[in-house]
């Protein structure tokens, strides 16, 4: 890797070079699309607030089913086919935004984008754990991660134009433009596998019968159980996206404009640390730890956040800072975690199948977090975000324990084979 300043790395890998362009792209898009689509929703399209928000439950439900199909036709299909026939469908799906005029309409749209980005997911995950090994997997997420923060907030100041300029045309052509560039992350990805020596095997690994027609992974409890802890620590995005905001603005004497202040710490703080983060995890035992200590950092931010709510304007907004780099600091390391684990814990000749299983947590994160986040905090206050906080720190300790006895088992199996080995190795 030839590194350009403290954080941008450029690849050298032929799949991580492309994966790279198709995320900063993609996340470029997201950053716009973030900005706007709740204005264009109900000031363009004309919706109403409540149905904006069944609107998207409804499809967030078809996407966490669309999720762990897409896990399973990349082992069927190989992981690059499916990221690229997914992403393309993703930026046509949300070009299809700027022609919705009604409910019906809307709905439609959401849940095709919804579908299309679960199919992405999934196929992206398993794509890195097929082409990469043991360490190099959690350290490209982790790279993946910092592009994808940076360019969501490139994205985010690019909106602002429309922001600026307040009307229907603004947004929706900023609609066009967040489908055109998701489309265009697709281009990156167009003949991989010709282009990559090796690549086309890897990832038709796991297309035999044995392997695609197996045991569900839905039924190894270990990985089921640490996919369901990973999407509880998953909520505290909600808390970033949702709970931050609205607390800031209605419960705390801090300026407003300190959103956008906290949103460019989590971003900076992602951008430097999030690969450091990430070394080691890769070892299950390490990752549970990150985990764990992720969970202590979100109750120390729910701990900080609650008690800006009683200060006056300047101590509020240091306990918001603070607050905001706890929060970014459990970010980094929890995510670290959870890669570990998903990739770790997965029966490698299935990888697709299993990554499918952990992004479908990711997107039942994403689903529920609105919910839980501003029924708690927001809805009740100190309590509620004591309530978060302790949410977050008794998940992580019950992640670190499963990882714990996940390696020890671990452990004994290969104790074992090599024993069987031994004895059955004439002399």
């Amino acid at each position: 890797m030839r590194q350009l300043g403290p954080v941008i790395r450029l690849p050298n890998d032929p799949v991580e070079r492309p994966l790279v362009g198709a995320v900063a792209a993609l996340s470029l898009a997201r950053g716009m699309f973030f900005a706007v689509s709740a204005l264009y929703f109900t000031r363009t399209i004309g919706l109403s607030a409540v149905t904006v928000g069944i609107g998207l439950t409804v499809a967030g439900g078809v996407g966490v089913v669309a999720t762990y199909a897409g896990g399973r036709l990349s082992d069927r299909w190989g992981a690059d086919r499916v990221q690229l026939g997914a992403m393309a469908s993703y930026g046509i799906a949300l070009l299809a935004y700027a022609l919705a005029r009604d409910v019906v309409a809307f709905v439609l749209v959401a849940t095709w984008v919804s579908a299309s980005r679960g199919f992405q997911s999934s196929a992206q995950s398993t794509l890195v754990a097929r082409w990469f090994d043991g360490p190099d997997r959690v350290a490209v997420r982790a790279r993946l991660r910092v592009v994808m923060n940076v360019m969501i907030g490139a994205g985010t100041l690019l909106a602002a134009v429309a922001l600026a300029v307040d009307t229907g045309t603004a947004y929706r052509t900023t609609m066009v433009l967040v489908g055109v560039l998701t489309t265009l992350a697709a281009v990156p990805l167009v003949g991989l596998r010709r282009r990559v020596a090796g690549l086309g095997e890897s990832m038709d690994a796991g297309s035999g019968p044995s392997t695609t027609r197996g045991p569900s992974p839905l039924r190894d409890r270990t990985y089921v159980t640490a996919t369901v802890l990973s999407g509880v620590m998953a909520i505290h995005f909600g808390v970033t996206s949702i709970g931050v905001p609205l607390w800031v603005a209605d419960h705390t004497d801090a300026p407003t404009v300190l959103v956008s202040v906290l949103l460019v710490v989590n971003t900076v703080y992602v951008a430097l640390f999030q690969v450091r983060a990430s070394r080691g995890t890769h070892d299950i035992a390490t990752a549970g730890r990150a985990v764990r200590g992720a969970g202590f950092l979100l109750l120390t931010a729910c701990v900080l956040f609650a008690a800006a709510a009683y200060a006056g304007p300047v101590v509020a907004t240091a306990l918001l800072l603070s607050a905001a780099l706890a929060s970014s600091a459990a970010e980094t390391r929890g995510e670290a975690g959870s890669w570990g684990l998903a990739f770790e814990l997965a029966d490698q000749n299935r990888a697709g199948a299993y990554q499918g299983v952990s992004q479908m947590g990711y997107a039942l994160a994403q689903m529920l977090a609105p919910l839980v986040v501003t029924a708690t905090a927001i809805d009740h206050g100190t309590g509620g975000w004591m309530a978060l906080g302790a949410l977050f720190a008794v998940t992580g300790i019950l992640t670190a324990v499963l990882a714990r006895h996940a390696a020890a088992a671990r452990a004994r199996d290969e104790a074992q084979r090599s024993a069987y080995v031994a004895s059955e190795t004439p002399v």
